[in-house]
């Protein structure tokens, strides 16, 4: 366990953190104003615009995360001659995957509410705007925090595959740490422990919020 107070590897480590959190906060911002967007849109009666926010849905689902990383990073950076960074390209990835993932669950929760509550507003004069704004946002939003909360959470978990592209992130600056330390035969064992215990104490606390808001809500 001493080999956390060799030199500065616990600052290096707490860096790590911070860019991860950076990472993933980044990513959750542009993902909840992306997603309501594309929520809105698919929940409309539109066919060309539903079957072009479906597209990109399912291509952000199926394509694996590394995948898009490494399209974004190695291949449309150079083949278009563009100065990305690591860093950047992985904020670029993962808001583009929190907005398709978001943008399902917004979907879901406009058109999971009762018809006749839009009805009734119609019949009270409200026009299309008016009924997003007061009528359905509202109502929307509160289904939506329990599953945004485990978007972030999810969030913060996979933005250990950045470490791929050379992004110093908690994951990476572990590794950097034991590539030092080979003489140390438990170097392996205490770094990815306290690793694990990292991502345990960032995502537990969050998962356990978004179980106790999903109960309060479903009453």
């Amino acid at each position: 366990m001493e080999i956390f107070f060799v030199g500065s590897n616990a600052l290096r480590l707490a860096q790590g953190v911070l860019l991860t959190l950076q990472i993933a906060c980044v990513s959750l911002v542009f993902s909840i104003f992306g997603g309501l967007l594309l929520g809105y849109m698919m929940s409309l009666k539109h066919f060309f615009v539903w079957t072009l926010c479906r597209f990109y849905l399912e291509c952000m689902r199926i394509i694996p995360i590394l995948a898009w990383l490494f399209i974004v990073f190695f291949g449309l950076a150079q083949a278009f001659d563009i100065n990305l960074s690591a860093i950047t390209s992985a904020i670029v990835v993962f808001s583009l995957w929190g907005v398709a993932e978001m943008g399902d669950l917004v979907r879901g929760a406009i058109t999971s509410l009762p018809a006749h509550q839009t009805q009734s507003a119609k019949a009270l004069g409200l026009n299309g705007v008016q009924i997003t704004i007061y009528i359905i946002l509202p109502q929307a939003l509160k289904q939506l925090l329990p599953p945004t909360i485990s978007l972030f959470t999810r969030m913060i978990k996979t933005t250990s595959l950045v470490a791929l592209l050379g992004v110093v992130d908690l994951l990476k600056v572990g590794q950097q740490i034991i590539e030092l330390n080979k003489s140390n035969p438990h170097a392996s064992f205490w770094v990815y422990g306290g690793i694990f215990c990292t991502y345990f104490l960032l995502c537990y606390p969050l998962s356990y919020i978004s179980k106790i808001l999903e109960k309060k809500y479903q009453q």
